[in-house]
């Protein structure tokens, strides 16, 4: 993830953070309605929106920011200001419709940032990461037009996957070799064509979904340089858990779809929602916190063993979650797990915040 020098812009970058953390604690706040218990805030439109704005509204608008940094230009912030926008949009009062719409114009500039920075570098991971943005442009299409979340979450999932993946070419390429990022792309286009083979045909195009998002995982962890990173120490070797880790519970969705086929309700769409949102992208989120985070924002979060404290939380409370909860069907253990699921990512919140 290159980051262009500081521009005029600068000043405003953190100030776009603030409807991305909006997000964040407006999703746990809804996590903690749907499991019935009190939450600071009730309001009947915030289950609806749960995981759009979590999506979107949180993940989306920090990559943005991130890719908005990167190009180096002020107009580069739009998509950002517009996925932060769509975000606030739907937890106020005003009408569903005018989020929705917000959020479809804020992914359509998210791919509009890539055009000049494929312009720049005509790179592989550049492309992936653009595809990830015209998925979620999809996505956000398809929530405007009223399809539903669970039949959306296909295109959400591949949304941060490519983005992640992407980013991960950008930053270990040399560990992956010459052939990387056109095995990738190749990889690529076909999670996005099983994303939409999902919405068209869902029982086998969700078995093709979880074989394609099984291979292009597999692939990541076997070529990530997190593999070496994970055997040295400090920051790289917390970088590398983190990563190795948020490719394992990518597997568990993958696995699910591949066995399940479509999952629209119940305990398997828990567990691909959390092991994917939770498990890969929150640790992936986790992992490159210390790197991305300065260049954002401008704030140090300085490595310390006391990172792992979240960390450790968020996977013990998945297996609680998924394995005895969704899986094993333990009496409260998915509860359980949901609720040190919010304590884990509130502690990393507290942690990161301390470490500047």
């Amino acid at each position: 993830m290159t980051v262009a020098a500081p521009s005029r812009a600068a000043t405003w970058r953190p100030l776009l953070v603030v409807p991305a953390g909006l997000s964040l604690l407006a999703g746990l706040d809804a996590a903690l309605l749907l499991l019935d218990l009190p939450a600071p805030v009730d309001t009947e439109r915030l289950p609806q929106v749960h995981g759009v704005l979590l999506v979107l509204g949180f993940v989306g608008t920090l990559i943005a920011l991130e890719r908005a940094v990167a190009l180096g230009r002020p107009l580069g912030l739009a998509a950002p200001a517009l996925l932060g926008a769509g975000a606030v949009l739907t937890l106020s009062p005003a009408p569903l419709r005018a989020g929705q719409l917000v959020l479809v114009a804020g992914t359509a500039a998210l791919v509009a940032v890539y055009v000049p920075l494929w312009r720049r570098q005509h790179d592989e991971a550049v492309l992936v990461q653009t595809l990830g943005a015209v998925v979620a442009t999809g996505a956000a299409v398809l929530w405007a037009g009223g399809v539903d979340v669970p039949t959306l979450l296909p295109w959400l999932v591949a949304f941060v996957v490519l983005t992640i993946a992407g980013e991960r070419l950008e930053l270990a390429r040399l560990a992956m070799g010459p052939t990387a990022g056109p095995v990738l792309v190749l990889l690529s286009t076909a999670l996005a064509a099983a994303v939409v083979a999902s919405l068209l045909v869902p029982r086998a195009g969700s078995v093709l979904l979880g074989a394609a998002l099984a291979v292009l995982t597999g692939w990541l962890a076997k070529h990530d340089v997190a593999r070496r990173t994970v055997r040295s120490t400090g920051l790289p070797r917390y970088m590398a858990v983190c990563m190795l880790a948020g490719y394992a519970w990518a597997g568990v969705a993958a696995a699910t779809w591949l066995l399940s086929g479509a999952v629209t309700d119940g305990a398997r769409y828990d567990a691909v929602v959390h092991a994917v949102f939770l498990g890969f992208t929150l640790s992936m989120v986790m992992a490159h916190a210390p790197v991305i985070l300065p260049a954002v924002t401008g704030r140090q979060v300085r490595y310390g063993p006391v990172l792992y404290a979240p960390v450790a939380l968020l996977h013990a409370s998945l297996l609680v979650r998924i394995w005895l909860g969704d899986g094993l069907d333990v009496p409260h253990a998915w509860q359980v797990g949901a609720v040190l699921n919010i304590v884990a990512v509130l502690g990393f919140l507290g942690v990161a915040g301390t470490r500047g």
